[in-house]
This record gives C-alpha cells, sequence and structure tokens, in this order.
C-alpha cells in the first residue's frame, strides 16, 4: 500500500509538472498578454460572451510608475552607498583599534613591551595607530554634530524663488533632505471611439489570419497582424517550442460569439477590446506527431478577451490576448 501511495505521488508530481508546459502550447502561451494603453491595468468591463471578465496580464511591456519605480531605485542605490560608506569606515576603525589592543589581550601590555629597538619600532607604531583611531573618531563626531546641527554657524540659504540676498536658517538648522516626490504621471486624454460593422468584421479577419500565421510560424506575418510587443510573445513561446520539440497548430477558426467591451481613442491612438468566442482545431504534436496536448480533428470552444489597436487611416492589429476569469 506505501509502495502503490508512492507511485501514486510521483505521478501526480509529474503531472503538476507538465501541466504549465501544455498550457503553455496554446496560441498566446495561455497567459494574459500585452497592452491595452492606459487601461492596462484596468479591468476591462464584463460582456454576455465573457461575463466572467478577464484576467489580469501576467507578460505585459506597459509599467504602471516607472518614475516613481527609477526614484526609489535611486534613493535604495543611494542608501546602499551610504551604508557601504558607513560599514568600510567602521571596519577601518575596528582593525585599527584590534591593532592597539591585541597586545594587551595577549598579556605583552598594551604597547608590547619596550625591549630593545624593534620594540620601540612597535611602539611607534602602535602610537601611531591609536593617533590614528582618535583622529578618525573625532572627524567622525564632529561632522555627525554638524550633520545635526544643519552645518557652521554661517550657513545660509537661498529661498525657493531664488533670492540672492541669503538669510540665516532658523534656528541654525538646515531643513531635513528628503527624496524629492517623483513627479506624477500627465493625464492622458481619452474619449470613447465608435465601433462600425467594418471594425467587427477586421477583427474577426485578424482573429484567423493570427491563428494561420502562429500555425505556419510565420513571424513576419505576425508582425504585420500584432504589435511589436505581441509578436516578441509569440517568437519567444513558438522558440520554447520548439526547444521541447513540439509543434501546435490551428485551424478552422470560427467566430461564434463577439461583443463589444470597451473602445477608445488617447494620443491619437484607437484601441478596441473585444470578447470573442470561437471554435477552433488545436493540435500539439511531439517530434514523432505523436498528439500531446489537442485533438487532431475535434473542435474545441474558446474564449478570449482581445484589444485591438490602430492609428486613424491604418489596419487594426492585435494589441492584447486576455484568458478569461
Amino acid at each position: 500500500m506505501r509502495r502503490k501511495a508512492s507511485f501514486m505521488a510521483a505521478i501526480a508530481v509529474v503531472a503538476l509538472a507538465l501541466a504549465p508546459a501544455l498550457a503553455e502550447a496554446r496560441r498566446g502561451g495561455g497567459f494574459s498578454s500585452g497592452s491595452r494603453g492606459t487601461r492596462t491595468y484596468q479591468a476591462p468591463p464584463s460582456t454576455s460572451t465573457s461575463p466572467g471578465g478577464a484576467t489580469q496580464f501576467q507578460r505585459t511591456q506597459t509599467g504602471p510608475a516607472a518614475a516613481t519605480t527609477g526614484a526609489a531605485t535611486a534613493g535604495t542605490a543611494a542608501a546602499g552607498a551610504t551604508a557601504a560608506r558607513g560599514g568600510m569606515r567602521s571596519g577601518l576603525m575596528g582593525g585599527l583599534l584590534g591593532a592597539g589592543l591585541i597586545g594587551m589581550f595577549l598579556g605583552a601590555g598594551l604597547f608590547g613591551g619596550l625591549g630593545g629597538f624593534a620594540s620601540i619600532l612597535g611602539l611607534l607604531l602602535q602610537v601611531a595607530l591609536i593617533g590614528g583611531v582618535i583622529w578618525l573618531v573625532m572627524r567622525m563626531f564632529r561632522s555627525r554634530r554638524e550633520a545635526t546641527a544643519g552645518g557652521p554657524p554661517n550657513v545660509h540659504a537661498r529661498d525657493m524663488q531664488g533670492d540672492a540676498n541669503p538669510r540665516p536658517m532658523m534656528g541654525g538648522r538646515a531643513a531635513a533632505a528628503g527624496p524629492m516626490p517623483a513627479p506624477a504621471a500627465p493625464e492622458v486624454a481619452t474619449a470613447p471611439l465608435q465601433i462600425v460593422e467594418s471594425d467587427y468584421q477586421e477583427f474577426e479577419q485578424n482573429l484567423q489570419a493570427v491563428n494561420d500565421a502562429w500555425s505556419r510560424q510565420d513571424l513576419e506575418a505576425l508582425r504585420r497582424l500584432s504589435t511589436s510587443e505581441m509578436t516578441n510573445y509569440f517568437a519567444q513561446d513558438l522558440k520554447d517550442l520548439r526547444a521541447r520539440g513540439w509543434t501546435n497548430t490551428t485551424s478552422g477558426t470560427k467566430l461564434e460569439a463577439g461583443d463589444l467591451s470597451e473602445a477608445w481613442q488617447e494620443n491619437g491612438q484607437h484601441y478596441a477590446t473585444v470578447a470573442m468566442r470561437y471554435s477552433i482545431v488545436d493540435v500539439t504534436t511531439d517530434a514523432s506527431g505523436k498528439v500531446v496536448e489537442g485533438h487532431p480533428t475535434e473542435p474545441q470552444v474558446v474564449t478570449e478577451i482581445l484589444t485591438y489597436t490602430r492609428f486613424p487611416g491604418e489596419s487594426w492589429r492585435l494589441s492584447a490576448i486576455q484568458q478569461t476569469g
């Protein structure tokens, strides 16, 4: 019984290890990938085709607060450099004190005796070391006192308007200098966008064309049909499949239902997020032709939230794929 339980546990471990690999065989890797402009971190409204909404992006090149992150990184680096300087100084002082006092702890006295010329040299060296320690300690205390008091007594400050006449700081203390807050990201004006019948037809055509290009592993076609970000994800997913010796192909893409979640424009660029439910034959085979996922003839039904983007006068391109919640 114990051997059987161990065997079943081993099978479960292998299944869990293979599950992510199998999920990644799908077009888009089974992830929520891409960008929706300024609405990347906003959940698209649910629709009748996808009442559960969409999952958050696992892969996106749109950062929520790049300026704040950069300022925090710079502040962390500065703090680390200060700590490193402090640690170096403390280590140096500890080493000097140790050199002067180790003789005393070993029973030779603080100066290790005065017998002979070598002892006199040792005495001079230790006196110099201890003098250096005292000088460093006094300098450190003086620097700390000046930093706390805001510098020497005659420190002056220039006002924020750039007044050329200096004036003493109140109480002789400098204002605590903290990190400047990161500038707020400029607001991007968005406006609703009207989607017409020809747009829906283009969305359906793009869905079929992207699946066909994926099956052919045609990156040039994928570049024409999707944004550079999505093309990079497709290229990486195809590379991962080839590394396993697998091939994923799709055929017979047929749209069964679809409706608009939202459409808007920002900075002269158009966006439209659409929920699509479609049937497709999706099969993954290994190098020997053995099916490892899907079925070569039976279609399956897939529901995804797709975002398309374009500039006026251009064709719609795939900007994001989100899995349903």
